[in-house]
């Protein structure tokens, strides 16, 4: 169950920050809406590498696109590795 508290409870901010965990942030409303997120910061490190490799991905799934498939023969080959 997430833990959503309004911002006003910032107040007393050490006490928000003990409800943060990891793969447990803490989400702030302002006015009743989604404002912010408080999490560890190995939550933070997980999310940007995540990221990095999806955008990874996408890359090498554009070049597929655009260019011809390698035979996995012809790049070991290229590359004196044997299957």
């Amino acid at each position: 169950m997430p833990k959503i508290l309004p911002i006003s409870d910032l107040r007393n901010y050490t006490e928000v920050l003990n409800q943060v965990d990891v793969g447990a942030p803490v989400y702030l409303t302002r006015n009743g809406r989604g404002t912010y997120v408080i999490s560890k910061i190995d939550d933070y490190d997980r999310e940007e590498t995540v990221e990095e490799l999806m955008n990874e991905i996408q890359k090498g799934e554009k070049s597929l696109v655009k260019n011809k498939s390698v035979a996995l023969e012809q790049v070991a080959k290229k590359y004196n590795i044997d299957l």
